[in-house]
């Protein structure tokens, strides 16, 4: 069983509004707010995500809840909220998501909540890789820059656990470099997420 980490705590500050509520694909007229109803950043991840497949899809968000998809209540989609999102909020919001997922599952599929570009050829060629490699972190590599989502097996959620700031995941998988395996893959989308207004729009070009 593999489940996604969908790390959506984040404050939003560059942007100036909720990230993860802006409509997605943007629309033309600059930054508006969602319309019922209508897709958003977030909602477009986790789209993607049921479409390739994953057991289940854990959202750990922070000071502002996203809006929920009328369809999510069908899905296999769970949110969570990440009390200490001012501490770190990724590696937190990680940790939080570990201790919530259920001892089945096998894998961490890691994944930010404003990266509405993922691709599921992407998430697909991941989970692939992770049959043949069950016991390795697996990153996906674009000349030769690592992206996200990534893939961590449940092996290594302890030491995860017990990371405490000023360390990062960063400074984790710099610390595990002999156990990744990267995976090359053919578009830029592992690198690209939404911080500033420019970046909204441009990603979408």
């Amino acid at each position: 069983m593999i489940a996604a980490v969908v790390l959506a705590a984040g404050r939003s500050q560059r942007m100036g509004t909720p990230k993860i509520n802006l409509p997605w694909p943007p629309p033309a007229d600059g930054i508006s707010p969602p319309e019922a109803g209508c897709r958003t950043v977030l909602g477009q991840v986790v789209d993607t995500l049921v479409e390739a497949g994953l057991d289940e899809i854990l959202i750990v968000t922070g000071p502002v809840p996203p809006l929920e998809q009328p369809h999510w209540s069908s899905l296999p989609v769970r949110l969570i909220q990440n009390p200490r999102f001012a501490e770190g909020e990724m590696l937190s919001s990680l940790q939080i998501g570990l201790e919530a997922l259920p001892v089945s599952t096998e894998s961490a599929l890691v994944v930010l909540g404003d990266q509405p570009q993922i691709q599921i050829q992407v998430v697909h060629t991941l989970l692939q890789a992770f049959e043949d490699a069950p016991q390795a972190i697996i990153v996906p590599s674009y000349r030769m820059r690592r992206g996200h989502p990534w893939l961590l097996p449940r092996r290594y959620w302890a030491e995860v656990l017990r990371l405490v700031s000023p360390l990062t995941l960063r400074d984790f998988l710099h610390a595990h470099a002999g156990d990744i395996v990267h995976l090359p893959v053919d578009t830029p989308t592992i690198l690209q997420d939404l911080d500033t207004p420019a970046d909204y729009h441009r990603k979408n070009e």
